[in-house]
């Protein structure tokens, strides 16, 4: 059964080596390897992976756009950053024969497989990580646009009722970070374990609905995520003359 934290593999000078980092850095050069394919020939008329590609970049933009108007430019970014990366991490978990590639390692006597290789956002300090820079960003984003006086308007005021409701809402910002991290963790880990507990019991066909299943869970939870910030974002940028106040 998959365990709540990730399996550490080996330590340098200290540091902590664990299947979801070493997943991470594998992810990480996938996402290289596609850029430098997506851009290395570029034309004027789409083929290949540019035509799948360009109209899911123009339909995530256009969608952008409609919700967060003149400021797209500066969310998409980081809209379809969170979606790719969390999309592919997600992916990644779920290739056939990942979780065979391991090390054995001996507990209580028995020896037991240890997977190179686990989903990064199965560990909670991953999920973390991706909703703190999601918060951190927002907030960087609303003093870019409304300045630091802007920025603190949103959240101070003279009216002791919605000074109240203004610091109760700059509480609620840094909470956002354990929602997006608990669901995107607790959601990944559920399909990891369902996996696991179905391949222990039936070894080939059974599990392939499952991996259908977590596939879509995949994508879906990519897009909760890269949409909810995107939302945040362009709430909280927004001036008071656009409804942004309390």
């Amino acid at each position: 059964m998959a365990s709540l934290g990730p399996e550490l593999i080996k330590e340098i000078a200290g540091f902590p080596v664990t299947n979801t980092i070493i997943a991470t850095i594998a992810v990480d050069f996938i996402l290289i390897f596609l850029l430098i394919i997506i851009t290395k020939n570029i034309k004027l008329k789409p083929s290949g992976i540019q035509s799948f590609v360009e109209p899911a970049i123009t339909y995530f933009y256009d969608l952008t756009e409609q919700i967060a108007g003149s400021r797209a430019g500066k969310i998409f970014p980081w809209f379809a950053s969170f979606f790719i990366v969390i999309f592919i991490t997600n992916l990644f978990g779920l290739i056939p024969g990942i979780t065979a590639v391991g090390i054995f390692e001996e507990h209580n006597g028995k020896l037991q497989l240890v997977p190179l290789f686990r989903a990064a956002t199965s560990d909670f300090n991953m999920t973390f990580a991706l909703a703190s820079i999601s918060v951190v960003a927002t907030h960087a984003l609303t003093i870019h646009y409304l300045g630091i006086v802007g920025y603190l308007k949103k959240f101070l005021s003279l009216n002791p009722v919605n000074l109240f409701i203004g610091l109760l809402e700059f509480v609620l910002e840094f909470v956002k970070i354990f929602s997006l991290s608990f669901r995107l963790f607790g959601n990944i880990l559920a399909g990891e374990i369902v996996l696991v507990t179905v391949s222990g019991i039936f070894a080939f066909l059974a599990p392939i609905p499952f991996v259908m299943l977590e596939s879509v869970v995949a994508i879906v939870q990519a897009l909760v995520f890269s949409m909810l910030t995107m939302v945040f974002m362009t709430v909280l940028t927004a001036s008071h003359s656009e409804g942004g106040g309390h």
